[in-house]
């Protein structure tokens, strides 16, 4: 074991005055920086992910002005975010696997994720891939490897590290990236996840996006240290900085992450400092915790913007383009929703299914209490989950093609 040499007095360090340099390429003009150079970026891909970006913002401004219509129980959005998730999912393989938060719609719809697919899993449809079961936002594509999301904070740290041991032991050049936010670093599973890594050099890339806030808790409070980045050291890991409104910045660093993770079995930490724009979910109010002033500095460093102007500026998009992108998306996510709102729930009998091999008594005879109580308390159930025959809200066999 290497070690440093020997003293002979106590002597502390501390890091008071360490910090991890923050790597950019795009200024928010859409000119690179000074002696900085993009990554190879051909004009199809770089208008994919801009594409993408652009219309993870117009479904999350869609779908949550329909949660305040009350067409929709719950939501979160990525706005202010794009870059960072849209950006490192362009640079993975379109197979490695992905295991997100809540908040990284902008990789699913990079990967293929349709505006119908979305809108099945937000409203809990027969056509849901998950049968209804999650709230609002929990997406999950097996085609698309992109894992379901949990709910609790945090527990896709461990679970990337396990997959990517997987992903070792099998050989296949693949790797998993993990999304957190900074909040969800200060979990014990964020310290286990890389402690594992580490040991065992598995193919992961643990990319925080630290937005500036874990919920209502500002950065400042959380972290005694520079940010997440730092944390890196302790387990002898790669480590990157990254202007996470910055998309080419986001991309070539994920493109070396990656790098490393496959050719060389080392898990790397990306830490992205970006900003959620938006409130943190839709049952948050933002002013009560930061400013307006303090919103709209962030503004004017929107990422979909700044890809814009560098895309224009190379003549790969036009303004004419754009409009025309924008009305085209916003028609389509409105029919989407309509029709998604007018499909059934899934059929009742589906909730003891996926259980167990076999339909056990047990599950059985709570089955038929419920359907008992339902034709009993019609009135108290919507129409479509009166429905008590399994065959009435069958799923399109298709459909099970995507099931994560």
């Amino acid at each position: 074991m290497t070690t440093t040499a020997d003293i002979h007095e106590p002597k502390f360090m501390a890091g008071d005055e360490f910090s991890i340099p923050t790597f950019r390429l795009l200024t928010q003009d859409g000119t690179l920086h000074e002696g900085a150079e993009a990554p190879e970026l051909d004009r199809d891909k770089a208008r994919h992910i801009y594409h993408a970006m652009v219309a993870t913002r117009v479904l999350d401004e869609r779908m949550m002005a329909a949660q305040r219509q009350g067409r929709l129980s719950f939501y979160m959005q990525c706005t202010g975010e794009e870059a960072a998730v849209v950006g490192a999912t362009a640079a993975l393989d379109d197979a490695d696997m992905i295991m997100a938060q809540y908040r990284e719609q902008g990789a699913l719809v990079y990967r293929g994720f349709t505006f119908d697919e979305f809108m099945n899993q937000l409203f809990g449809n027969e056509l849901d891939y998950g049968k209804g079961r999650q709230m609002p936002i929990h997406y999950g594509s097996r085609k698309l490897h992109y894992m379901t999301i949990s709910s609790p904070l945090g527990t896709q740290i461990p679970q990337a590290t396990g997959y990517a041991y997987g992903q070792k032991l099998a050989g296949d050049g693949l790797c998993t990236t993990v999304f957190f936010g900074e909040g969800a670093a200060s979990e014990g599973d964020f310290h286990a996840a890389l402690n594992m890594a580490a040991v065992h050099k598995v193919p992961v890339i643990f990319f925080c996006r630290n937005n500036g806030y874990a919920i209502s808790t500002p950065s400042i409070e959380q972290f005694a240290a520079d940010g997440v980045a730092p944390r890196a050291f302790g387990y002898r890991m790669h480590v990157i900085r990254v202007d996470g409104n910055d998309v080419l910045a986001v991309y070539q660093a994920t493109q070396q992450a990656r790098r490393l993770a496959v050719e060389q079995n080392q898990p790397v930490l990306i830490e992205a400092m970006t900003y959620r724009l938006a409130a943190h979910s839709s049952s948050d109010d933002p002013s009560g915790y930061r400013s307006k002033k303090e919103e709209e500095a962030w503004r004017e460093k929107d990422p979909i913007l700044r890809l814009q102007r560098w895309l224009i500026a190379r003549d790969w998009w036009s303004d004419d383009e754009e409009k025309a992108l924008q009305e085209s998306l916003r028609r389509e996510v409105l029919e989407t929703m309509k029709r998604a709102e007018k499909r059934p729930p899934p059929p009742l009998d589906s909730m003891i299914t996926d259980v167990y091999a076999d339909v056990t008594p047990a599950l059985q005879r709570q089955l038929d209490a419920l359907k008992s109580h339902i034709r009993q308390y019609p009135e108290a159930y919507p129409k479509g989950a009166r429905s008590l025959d399994p065959d009435v809200t069958r799923r399109d066999d298709n459909a099970d093609k995507g099931e994560s």
